[in-house]
Formats: C-alpha cells, sequence, structure tokens
C-alpha cells in the first residue's frame, strides 16, 4: 500500500489527513510530530503514528533505507521542510544558512521575513480560504487570472551569485500541498552540481518560502 507522510499533526496537518483519508481511501498515512497530543487526534483505519521531530525522521528514512519511501510528503509543520532536510542531511560542516540579501525584495512578491530568515511570498494581500482549490489560470477568491505561477517567479529569480532552486508543491486536495521524494533527490542533485549559494524554495501556483543556503 502506497504511503503519504504528513510532517507535522498540528491544525494543517490534521486537515490534510481528514481530506485526504476520506478520498485517498487506498493509502496508508504515516504522521509525524514530536507532539504526543498532537498525534492523539488524529484516528483512521490505515494510519500509523510517529512521535518524533519530522526533519529528523525525513533524513532517517529517506537516505538511510529504513522503509518504503512515500508516494507524497506534505510538510505541514513551521519550518521550511527542504532546506531544513537538506541542512539536516548534509551537515552543518557542508551546508550552511546565509541571509537572502535585500535586493531580493524587490523581485518577489509581498515578501515577510521570518525569525529564521527564511522569506515568505504570496500573490494574495488577504487570508486565502485553508480549502482553496489551487485552480490553473485564476484566484478562487477574487476570480482574477493569475499572472504566473509563484513556482515559476521564484525559478526565474537573477540575482548573482544566488541560484534560484525551486520545489514545486503539487496540489493534493483543497488546500493540501506536496511532493515527491525524488524532487528532493533532484533538489540536492543540483545543488552538489554548483558552487552556490542558494536560494532554495518551495512554492505552489500562489505561496512560496526561501531560504538562503550556501556551501562552507
Amino acid at each position: 500500500m502506497e504511503q503519504i507522510w504528513i510532517i507535522g499533526a498540528g491544525r494543517f496537518g490534521r486537515l490534510a489527513f481528514e481530506r485526504l483519508s476520506q478520498t485517498l481511501r487506498d493509502k496508508q498515512f504515516v504522521l509525524v510530530d514530536p507532539d504526543r497530543e498532537n498525534l492523539s487526534r488524529c484516528h483512521g483505519q490505515h494510519i500509523s503514528k510517529e512521535q518524533t521531530d519530522g526533519v529528523a525522521f525525513l533524513s532517517r528514512r529517506l537516505d538511510h533505507g529504513q522503509g518504503s519511501e512515500p508516494a507524497w510528503i506534505i510538510p505541514a509543520l513551521p519550518v521550511h521542510l527542504a532546506a531544513e532536510w537538506l541542512l539536516h542531511h548534509l551537515g552543518p560542516d557542508r551546508l550552511q544558512r546565509v541571509d537572502p540579501p535585500p535586493a531580493l525584495d524587490p523581485l518577489i512578491p509581498h515578501p515577510i521575513r521570518g525569525q529564521s530568515g527564511d522569506i515568505y511570498v504570496t500573490h494574495a494581500t488577504f487570508r486565502c480560504p485553508d480549502d482553496c482549490a489551487e485552480p490553473k489560470d485564476m484566484c478562487t477568491v477574487t476570480g482574477k487570472k493569475r499572472k504566473q505561477n509563484m513556482f515559476e517567479v521564484l525559478g526565474e529569480i537573477d540575482l548573482k551569485p544566488f541560484h534560484s532552486l525551486v520545489v514545486r508543491s503539487h496540489q493534493l486536495g483543497p488546500g493540501i500541498g506536496g511532493y515527491r521524494p525524488s524532487h528532493l533527490y533532484s533538489l540536492r542533485r543540483d545543488m552538489e552540481q554548483s558552487s552556490g549559494p542558494f536560494l532554495v524554495s518551495t512554492a505552489c501556483r500562489c505561496h512560496g518560502v526561501i531560504t538562503g543556503l550556501k556551501w562552507v
């Protein structure tokens, strides 16, 4: 049975599980969260729970062959999972954070810098519904045409000496995005073929998060 890993069992992780488990009844769901109480709120027939740090779980299970790989990974925790996976997997002796330069901000829509140094971007100037179907060409709230997908915007960033690398988040259900393990492997391979530094992003059609990384 194919697995879907939901990394984080807070509000958005639970919503992802509740919605997908109703439509993907042939899938096994693995919920990962360090908080036992969060995990205890999730119930279902094809579900297993891992009380552990989500980044450590992802690094351990993807890189050392412990168990089969999932069909999809759904990030539902308050960190940039793809970037944190790279940092954990490659280690502090090889890879570390670097603050994205201020010159990046005018190139991206509505940037907000978080405490960790990550930059959050969005096409929206309002709170999006948590069950958005992410149609291809338009916004469901405004009814207006979307000028460009966010994953395309971030992939086209030209800001030397940074290389922009993007993991696209694919729509799996209303308000639910995820990516395959192969997408993370491709990200790692692209990084290892370059000297960096990097702007590593995860983005869907409307929103994204950017992390600055550099080789040590």
